[in-house]
């Protein structure tokens, strides 16, 4: 399948908006997600420079990791290495497995009461006995750079302010440089999670899409999915979203990472039909991280502000 990749250094928009769909035998453009990530993370690489040169004061993330799960380990390690590459430091806070809810909240909260940390990372999933969302609570707003707390999404669906949940914001910042005009085109989400699904839903909704939400258990998905000028798939079942159910020039993003590097979209069917499609890997994942270490480095700044 020949496919054509978009990255900010050659972006090609011709035909992306869905009043004027690309022919169904037209091939999708890949959106190169790493590529997007890299421009984004090299200007905050300059910005992040500036700011410890003003202030004096180096950005710091602090990761929380509870348990040994190797992929959640790897994430952090990961993200940790990014942050270092851009001029910030990185800080790994690894729990045993019998952590109990309060035990992590105490840490979290320790970790946002600490004036070198600006920006806190709770790795999800958490092992099942922790109530997750009362952990997630436990960050403070002002350091919630993943954008996870209660608070941060009433800020983010109510008014725009908080800190964004940060795969959603990754792909509406992939959208934008994809060129997707979002005004008054039919978004399917398919997915309901706090962290993921619902935001992505309310930041759809102020650039004045209409939404859909649908999930696993939706019946007759294929219709849904059907009717979408934009597809956002992160419901965690592999290949659920077949490639004969997308509109034909629909833009699909697959935010979806299952076991073996399948995302939730059927990539090689959906690609005669797409106008544009992530790919898993190097789709969503890049620019959510972009993401996370822009709001470090934004909270770090109202942090020195407030000093000041």
């Amino acid at each position: 399948m020949s496919t054509e990749k978009l990255s900010t250094g050659n972006l090609s928009t011709e035909n992306l908006s869905t009043g004027n769909l690309p022919s169904q035998n037209a091939p999708a453009r890949v959106i190169d997600g790493r590529a997007i990530a890299d421009a984004a993370l090299s200007d905050l690489s300059v910005r992040t420079r500036q700011f410890r040169d003003e202030t004096g004061h180096v950005p710091c993330l602090a990761a929380v990791i509870v348990g040994a799960d190797p992929a959640s380990k790897a994430y952090v390690r990961m993200k940790a290495n990014r942050s270092v590459a851009v001029g910030m430091t990185s800080r790994t806070v690894e729990l045993p497995v019998s952590t109990t809810t309060e035990e992590l909240v105490d840490v979290l909260r320790a970790l946002s009461e600490d004036p070198v940390v600006d920006g806190i990372l709770l790795q999800h999933p958490v092992p099942v006995h922790i109530d997750e969302r009362v952990a997630f609570d436990a960050i403070s707003a002002d350091k919630d750079v993943d954008g996870v707390t209660s608070a941060s999404f009433a800020a983010m669906a109510l008014n725009g302010g908080g800190f964004e949940s940060c795969t959603p914001s990754g792909i509406l910042r992939l959208l934008d440089a994809t060129g997707v005009e979002l005004a008054g085109k039919h978004a399917v989400v398919v997915g309901r999670s706090p962290i993921l699904g619902l935001p992505m839903g309310m930041l759809l909704l102020r650039r004045d899409a209409t939404v859909t939400y649908c999930h696993s258990r939706t019946v007759d998905l294929a219709a849904h999915v059907g009717t979408a000028d934009v597809v956002i798939a992160a419901v965690g079942v592999p290949e659920l979203i077949k490639g004969a159910w997308i509109k034909p020039g629909a833009v699909v993003i697959d935010a979806g990472y299952n076991e073996g590097n399948v995302g939730d979209v059927e990539y090689v069917a959906a690609l005669p039909h797409a106008g544009a499609i992530t790919p898993v890997p190097g789709g969503v994942g890049p620019m959510t991280v972009a993401v996370l270490l822009e709001q470090t480095l934004a909270a770090a700044v109202r942090a020195a502000a407030v000093r000041a």
